[in-house]
């Protein structure tokens, strides 16, 4: 006790201590429902301004949505030699979507096709199969650095949604590959696994693409292109050309 106190100073005190400290639990007795509400609430208002944030880098998205492959939609901007180029656009909410719009960026998000080693056609077919701006969907698969790895889908009709890496195996425009980031005994990895195999092996029983079979005439053709008589003859051909004309 401090010099010169009342103890029935001090006691009081005590006391009056005592009852705010009972006070405040028994509300939160009372109200532990109300309590739990509000942070339940926090939390998802919390989840949603990640739904409704425009993602400018990778690093920017949870690592959550990694883990369970969410899908998230973006604006196709540039086909680059190794994948897209993506504008990531979030989920609109009409009052919260404008108060964070001056926080947006206009940064791009660097896309890899999942599983997909992509070819010089294969970019071009994206070229002229996806128009500029189109609506993307990308389905996460994984994060490498400041590169996503997704399966990209379009939508053609209002049911039926096509995945481009698919769409490439299928057409033998591109060669199935490792997905990066992705346990390679998860259910997830043999499944889409399996599934992209299927594609590419409908396309090499086709002759698509990579796949191609050159015809009679053309093997034929590339064969005397590569003999080596042909060649020495097309040689002395030159040669006496050249003599003539001297």
């Amino acid at each position: 006790m401090p010099p010169g106190s009342d103890p029935a100073d001090v006691n009081e005190e005590d006391k009056s201590s005592k009852n705010v400290i009972a006070h405040i639990s028994q509300f939160a007795d009372n109200n532990l429902t109300f309590i739990r509400n509000i942070s339940a609430g926090l939390l998802i208002i919390a989840r949603s301004i990640r739904l409704i944030t425009k993602f400018g880098f990778a690093a920017d998205i949870p690592a959550r949505f990694i883990e369970r492959n969410i899908s998230i939609r973006g604006r196709l901007s540039n086909i680059t030699e190794k994948g897209l180029e993506v504008e990531h656009i979030p989920i609109y909410v009409p009052l919260l979507s404008r108060l964070l719009t001056k926080c947006h960026s206009l940064t791009l998000l660097d896309v890899r096709l999942a599983g997909v080693e992509l070819t010089i056609e294969g970019q071009d077919w994206i070229g002229q199969q996806l128009k500029p701006a189109e609506t993307v969907w990308l389905r996460l698969i994984a994060r490498q650095n400041e590169t996503l790895h997704c399966l990209v889908s379009v939508n053609r009709g209002s049911l039926f949604n096509t995945c481009v890496n698919e769409e490439l195996l299928r057409h033998g425009l591109a060669r199935t590959s490792p997905f990066v980031g992705l346990d390679p005994h998860s259910r997830i990895y043999w499944r889409l696994y399996k599934r992209f195999l299927r594609a590419e092996s409908r396309a090499e029983k086709k002759g698509k693409g990579l796949w191609k079979e050159e015809s009679r005439w053309e093997r034929a053709a590339n064969v005397l292109k590569n003999n080596m008589l042909v060649i020495s003859v097309k040689k002395l051909f030159k040669w006496t050309s050249g003599t003539k004309e001297k």
